[in-house]
C-alpha cells in the first residue's frame, strides 16, 4: 500500500503547498531582494502548529534558489538547537567546514566572529521555533551582519515580542509579519488527498475517511498527516488493500499521542522538568510548581521565564492552564 514513505513524513517539503497562496505571496515578496543580490528585511512568521508555517518556510526558499544561481541557506530548529552557540555552529555549517569547532573549548564569540566575516552569496537564515532560544540576543547579532536574511518562525506575536532586547524590537518594526491561521476540513482533506496520491496505492482510502482524519486533527497538518501515516501502516501490516473506518477510528488517538510525544521529546531540559513536575501532581498550582521546579534544577530560569514556557507547553497541547488568578492551575492534556 505504501508506495513512498518520505510522503506521510509531516517533514516532507511538497513540490506544491496548498491554501497558503497569500502567506507564499508575502513571503517570497520579503525575499525578493535576495534575488538582486540584496539583503532582505526580517520576516515574521505566527501561527498554531501544524498551520504550514515551517513547510512554507523550506518551500519559499527552494523556489528562490530556482532563480538565483548563488545562494546560502540554513534552517535551524530552535528546539534543538536552543543555545547560542548551537544556533551560531548550525549557522556556520552551511558556510564552510567546521571539524575546528569543539563544544567545549570554543568560545562561542569566536563562532559569531566567523559569521560576521561571511562575506559570500546571500544567506537566508530560518530560525524556526525562534522563541525557544535561550539568549535572543544572537537575533540581533545575526539582524548586523549584512549578508543575512533572517525568517523567524513562532506561534504568537506577543510572547515572542515580550523577550526580545529593545534595541532588536525597534529594527523588527518594519519587518513582514505573515500570520497563519488553522486549517479548515475541507483544506485538511486536500492536504491529505495529495499525501494519499503521492504516496499510497490509489484508492487506499476513500474522501469520508480522509475527512474524518481531518475533522480529528482540528486544524492541524501535523497531526492529519501522522494519523494517515499510522492508518496506512496498520492496513499494509493486515495486508488489506484498504483503509478500513476502523483503521482510522484507531489511527486517531495514536496519532495525537505520536505527536504530542514528539513535542515532548523536543522539550529543553527546563521545560521537561516543568512537564514532569505537572504530570507528578496531576494539577498544580503556579507557585507551587515554580517551588519544585526551583528545587529540581540548579540554574531556575526567573517567574517569568518558566510562564513562557509554561505557555510554549500549552500551545503544544502538553498541559492545560485552567483558571485565573490565584486559582489558576495546570495540569497534563488528556
Amino acid at each position: 500500500m505504501i508506495q513512498d514513505a518520505r510522503i506521510l513524513q509531516d517533514e516532507f517539503i511538497p513540490s506544491e503547498v496548498g491554501h497558503r497562496d497569500e502567506e507564499m505571496d508575502a513571503l517570497t515578496h520579503a525575499l525578493a531582494p535576495v534575488t538582486r543580490d540584496e539583503p532582505a528585511e526580517t520576516a515574521l512568521l505566527f501561527g498554531p502548529s501544524g498551520a504550514g508555517k515551517t513547510c512554507l518556510s523550506r518551500f519559499a526558499v527552494d523556489r528562490l534558489r530556482e532563480s538565483v544561481i548563488d545562494l546560502t541557506h540554513q534552517y535551524v530548529n530552535c528546539w534543538q538547537d536552543y543555545t547560542r552557540f548551537r544556533a551560531l555552529y548550525r549557522l556556520l555549517e552551511a558556510i564552510g567546514p567546521t571539524y575546528d569547532v569543539h563544544r567545549q573549548s570554543t568560545p562561542t564569540d569566536e563562532l559569531l566572529e566567523r559569521l560576521e566575516s561571511y562575506d559570500g552569496p546571500p544567506f537566508v537564515v530560518i530560525l524556526d521555533e525562534v522563541d525557544q532560544l535561550e539568549d535572543e540576543s544572537v537575533l540581533y547579532d545575526l539582524y548586523r551582519i549584512p549578508r543575512i536574511t533572517m525568517v523567524l518562525i513562532a506561534n504568537r506575536e506577543p510572547e515572542l515580542f515580550a523577550r526580545l532586547d529593545e534595541r532588536l524590537v525597534s529594527r523588527l518594526h518594519g519587518a513582514t509579519r505573515i500570520r497563519f491561521e488553522k486549517y479548515a476540513i475541507d483544506e485538511l482533506v486536500s492536504i491529505l488527498e495529495d499525501r494519499v496520491r503521492w504516496g499510497l496505492d490509489e484508492g487506499a482510502i476513500d474522501r469520508d475517511g480522509l475527512a474524518r482524519i481531518a475533522d480529528a486533527a482540528a486544524g492541524d497538518a501535523r497531526v492529519a498527516i501522522t494519523v494517515l501515516r499510522n492508518a496506512a501502516r496498520r492496513a499494509e501490516r493486515d495486508g488489506t488493500a484498504t483503509i478500513t473506518s476502523t483503521m482510522v477510528k484507531e489511527a486517531i488517538p495514536a496519532g495525537r499521542t505520536a505527536v504530542q510525544r514528539k513535542h515532548v521529546d523536543q522539550l529543553t531540559p527546563h521545560q521537561r522538568v516543568l512537564y514532569e513536575i505537572v504530570d507528578d501532581h496531576g494539577s498544580i498550582a503556579p507557585g507551587d510548581l515554580y517551588e519544585a521546579y526551583a528545587a529540581r534544577v540548579d540554574d531556575p530560569k526567573t517567574d517569568r521565564t518558566v510562564r513562557n514556557h509554561l505557555s510554549k507547553l500549552a500551545h503544544y497541547n502538553l498541559v492545560v492552564k485552567e483558571g485565573d488568578g490565584r486559582g489558576r492551575t495546570y495540569r497534563l492534556q488528556d
